[in-house]
């Protein structure tokens, strides 16, 4: 019904027809809900122009507006129908083959919303055999139903519980494929269920060996786009804790990809470097590429307190095994960055310097 009015009866912010539309300072109009959260969340310029905001922000009614947009939807529109708030309703709905996709579209959003704080709706959910429901909206070819499904299956993995019945109920399979084939933000968000499930260990191994996902999970470092390409890396970095799904991401290729990645920027490649370099083949992998030193040390001298901590990991790691690579790192000045690192408020960052500086030393001392 909203596409049928006027678009300065919508909300910037909601892009829904605004019910008490109110004017800030700077002459735009919003619906007075979307404003509030705005303000409430400690901004202080309109949402809008972009002007500041005096202090307190003041809300003046709308009242021409409003009126405006009662007359035009008493005249134009029909009585809207009440949507069922039942959970038990919402999930029918979804079951349902004759149910239209406004209709699916919208229990999504419901049971989003119910189940993101109460872990008694989540249990209900799981429970009522509703994840079969939302697992055939994931394998719809609708973009939006499929991205609303994942982040409903997003709010049921919060609880550890959840995470292995969602497994068992073969959830990995359409998220996988979701993960490969999806529109929109489908893909990024599957990479992010996929991260969520793998928290519990017994699920890192299953999803580790399911035959698309670590691809799935480097394909999409390779051509997504930018939250994309983190949501992969940070998947990617919750199953590689597990030392077999190491193997199993250097044989897919992974180092060159990460590499390619943290030369442009993504911290989070160097992260799963780090775990990787834990292994042999990985190491053996990591040690053709003359280059990989320059992108740690860029790290060490401008990467976030984290990125530091696993470029240091990564390094301990290759010049233990590498007395080429160990000399090559005395001699760009890694000894010398790291112990300006001592001084560091992190403390794990601290340690991990400490180590690097003792593996440094250990090599000088024999040549």
């Amino acid at each position: 019904m909203a596409s049928q009015l006027p678009d300065d009866f919508k909300c910037p912010i909601s892009l829904e027809i605004m019910s008490d539309p109110v004017i800030l300072s700077s002459g735009q109009t919003f619906d007075r809900i979307s404003i509030q959260r705005w303000l409430d969340s400690g901004h202080r310029t309109c949402p809008v122009s972009k002007l500041p905001l005096p202090e307190p922000p003041t809300l003046i009614p709308n009242h021409a507006l409003r009126s405006l947009i009662s007359n035009y939807t008493l005249v134009s529109l029909p009585k809207p129908q009440p949507c069922p708030s039942n959970p038990q309703n919402l999930i029918q709905t979804l079951v349902s083959s004759l149910s239209p996709l406004d209709a699916k579209l919208n229990s999504l959003d419901q049971l989003s919303r119910m189940s993101k704080r109460d872990s008694g709706i989540r249990r209900r959910l799981t429970e009522s055999g509703a994840v079969s429901a939302v697992l055939d909206c994931v394998n719809s070819s609708e973009s939006g139903l499929q991205e609303k499904a994942l982040h409903l299956l997003l709010n049921l993995s919060l609880d550890d519980d959840n995470k292995v019945g969602l497994v068992a109920e073969g959830v990995i399979g359409k998220v996988v494929s979701a993960l490969r084939c999806g529109a929109g933000d489908s893909r990024a968000m599957a990479a992010t269920v996929l991260t969520s499930l793998a928290v519990v260990e017994v699920n890192t191994v299953t999803i580790g060996s399911y035959p698309d996902a670590i691809p799935g999970l480097l394909a999409l470092l390779c051509a997504g786009n930018s939250r994309e390409r983190k949501e992969a890396a940070t998947a990617l970095f919750t199953l590689c804790s597990f030392p077999d799904n190491r193997i199993r991401a250097v044989r897919s290729n992974a180092v060159p990809i990460l590499i390619h990645n943290a030369n442009s920027g993504l911290e989070r490649a160097v992260e799963v470097l780090g775990l990787l370099a834990k292994c042999r083949l990985a190491r053996e992998e990591i040690m053709r590429f003359d280059r990989f030193l320059d992108i740690l040390i860029e790290v060490l001298r401008n990467g976030s307190s984290r990125g530091v901590q696993y470029a240091l990991l990564t390094m301990s790691s290759l010049c233990s095994y590498s007395e080429k690579m160990c000399l090559e790192a005395l001699k760009l000045g890694v000894f010398e960055i790291c112990v300006g690192l001592l001084e560091d408020d992190n403390e794990k960052l601290r340690r991990n310097a400490k180590t690097l500086i003792q593996v440094l030393q250990g090599r000088k001392r024999i040549t």
